[in-house]
């Protein structure tokens, strides 16, 4: 594998990353106009936008009138992220960045230093060409209208229950979103955020660790903002139904206040949790619990079952009952379906 490449801030970025900056308002620009703001010519607009619908974004072009996206979105701003931030984020986040596009935002954050204890670094982009979800899935992402974000934290030593941090986001993620008033989202075990069933959002946790003395942990959040009839399609095919913030009421609210929700709430609840464990986060995980009841089926490294969920141990492992009583399956090395009835 290359080294990630070098992030470069999104107002600085190609002209494409220009291009969209200008058409984000949702409402026609001509290509002349377009030209003339970004000192190019027409024919470099037309391939810009060319590049847009290739990456996914759904770009109208009509004569006498210009190129809109049919979509409005709000490109992503550290400055104004920061502006969200609450005053205990804004202390620990050490540095924020946003980027055009980068391969993973996981990846950056891996081939870089700690941060010290306590502080975090924030990194989101536009375009991830290798993001990914866990189990080595891709993530699709149309410029505009997701979130790719990640962060790292320094332990100081490993957590005891560190298996269960993504049970730890999935809550701080929830309680973000429901400050911006999401409502009747659930959370799916081990790391899914759903809305009426559908895929909102999930959470890939990777882990940096010596044998002993700190651990960095680096959180990759993907949530789905408006992604266009295409996109959900695309992901429909690969057998995940998803929704977005868009169909969940969220419209109207910037990705640069989404992101700065979600960081907040996400830093102060790793505070929380390496001072107290899973401990604080349970009830409310077990109160968002998607499955719990439903007939699944569990499969992963320990093999696979089918039976009932009956919501999670102390420890942050999914509990299903079967014919042969209840098993237990650790966070992290299995996926969850729900069960195929007749």
């Amino acid at each position: 594998m290359g080294r990630p490449r070098a992030v470069a801030p999104a107002r600085e970025g190609p002209l494409v990353a220009q291009v969209f900056a200008e058409l984000a308002d949702g409402r026609f620009h001509s290509g002349e106009e377009l030209a003339q703001a970004l000192g190019v010519s027409r024919s470099a607009v037309w391939k810009a936008a060319g590049n847009l619908r290739e990456l996914g974004a759904t770009l109208h072009a009509v004569r006498n009138r210009g190129y809109r996206l049919v979509q409005p979105t709000e490109p992503l701003r550290a400055a104004r992220i920061r502006e969200h931030l609450s005053r205990e984020a804004r202390a620990r986040v050490s540095r924020l960045e946003t980027a055009w596009t980068i391969d993973s935002t996981n990846s950056v954050l891996l081939s870089r230093a700690n941060p010290r204890p306590g502080a975090s670094e924030v990194l989101l982009a536009e375009v991830q060409t290798a993001g990914r979800g866990r189990r080595g899935r891709s993530w699709l992402a149309p410029p505009g209208g997701a979130i790719c974000l990640s962060f790292s934290w320094t332990f100081r030593e490993v957590p005891p229950e560190l298996g269960a941090l993504g049970l730890v986001i999935g809550v701080c993620l929830l309680r973000a979103l429901r400050s911006l008033g999401l409502k009747d989202a659930g959370l799916k075990w081990p790391n899914d955020l759903l809305v009426q069933g559908r895929k909102l959002g999930g959470v890939l946790i990777e882990l940096r660790a010596e044998a002993s003395g700190p651990a960095c942990v680096i959180i990759g959040v993907g949530l789905n903002v408006a992604l266009g009839a295409q996109v959900l399609k695309q992901i429909a095919a690969t057998g995940i139904e998803a929704t977005d913030l868009s169909a969940a009421g969220l419209g109207d609210t910037g990705r640069n206040r989404i992101v700065a929700a979600v960081v907040s709430e996400c830093l102060a609840g790793l505070a929380v949790f390496e001072r107290d464990s899973l401990k604080p986060f349970l009830e409310e995980w077990r109160r968002a619990d998607a499955l719990a009841g439903k007939p699944v089926n569990v499969s992963g490294a320990q093999g696979s079952a089918k039976g009932f969920a009956r919501g999670i141990d102390v420890h942050g492992a999914l509990l299903l009952e079967t014919p042969q009583g209840v098993q237990r399956f650790i966070s992290g090395d299995v996926s969850v379906r729900p069960a195929v009835t007749a």
